[in-house]
């Protein structure tokens, strides 16, 4: 069994459910009704049926991926509380939230027509957090809606989560988990070496340095998860990742983390085409035409 053979990310319902279900193992009250409204709001707003809003034109980061967190979120959740972590419904709601809000910021009102959403990258978790503000204004406590924000922080790969001050340590443990999923979901998923040429066009726009081209990106991918996201899951998240496994025996009866497993294989797959390429671009272009459902990305 692969990561997708559970829950496929592109299938938004599923991940609804999936999250849903986790949710009832240990809250059998829990009616999700916050988070379902929620969850179908911000489908609308991605897919452009939302008022005041263009749909989501960035092809990297689109509901896909936020799909994506929201579920990795969910199973880090449920992996940590099978071990007993005394979290409240309220906590987790409040996790599951941010997952779902942290790339709203993203997305260009009616009145941006220019470019895409990828030149609101640098600062877009604010803008996420602006509208979650708004949209859960009235809905929630003002100082659940700030827990939010903390989390959607979290996300934010040049801050360190120690310079957040969380209200509690149960947030400050949400908050973990929002930034975790984050890096976890991109970094498994499946057609992720494919997705890096989308995501070096969002970087392109967003005029971010540190990247010549595609396939510069591609080559400093590998030093990418051993510096910055391996290091930042380790130390700055201090290792939650590590509840994946706990979600897999408990939830799925298998002994091992397939987030890791698909990231392992990403990563060796990556190794094989470039040694295969050397510096021969078109035979590198050639290794990663795999395809995303009927088309191929490249």
């Amino acid at each position: 069994m692969k990561l997708y053979d559970y829950v496929d990310p592109v299938d938004a319902e599923c991940v609804r459910r999936e999250t849903e279900d986790l949710m009832r193992v240990f809250f059998p009250g829990y009616d999700g009704l916050v988070f379902r409204r929620a969850f179908d709001d911000v489908e609308r707003l991605f897919s452009g049926r939302y008022p005041g809003y263009r749909a989501s034109n960035t092809k990297y980061h689109n509901f896909e991926h936020t799909c994506s967190v929201v579920l990795a979120s969910s199973r880090l959740i449920y992996g940590a509380m099978t071990q007993g972590e005394p979290f409240s419904e309220a906590d987790c709601l409040k996790g599951l939230l941010a997952a779902l809000f942290h790339d709203v910021g993203l997305i260009q009102d009616v009145d941006d027509t220019q470019g895409t959403g990828a030149k609101h990258t640098v600062g877009h978790e604010e803008r996420s957090i602006q509208f979650m503000r708004c949209y859960l204004g009235g809905v929630l406590a003002e100082q659940d809606i700030e827990d939010i924000a903390d989390c959607i922080r979290c996300t934010i790969l040049a801050m360190s989560p120690s310079k957040i001050v969380f209200r509690t340590e149960a947030m400050r443990r949400m908050g973990h988990f929002t930034g975790t999923a984050d890096l976890l979901a991109q970094i498994a998923d499946r057609y992720y070496l494919e997705k890096l040429l989308l995501l070096f066009e969002e970087f392109k726009e967003a005029k971010l340095p540190g990247y010549d081209s595609a396939f510069d990106l591609v080559l400093k991918t590998r030093s990418f998860y051993k510096d910055v996201a391996r290091k930042r899951l380790d130390e700055e998240f201090q290792g939650e990742d590590r509840h994946m496994l706990d979600y897999f025996r408990s939830r799925q009866n298998v002994d091992k983390d397939l987030y890791r497993e698909a990231i392992d294989n990403n990563l060796a797959y990556l190794d094989k085409i470039l040694a295969e390429c050397g510096d021969d671009l078109d035979v590198f272009m050639a290794g990663l035409r795999r395809t995303h459902g009927q088309e191929p990305f490249c």
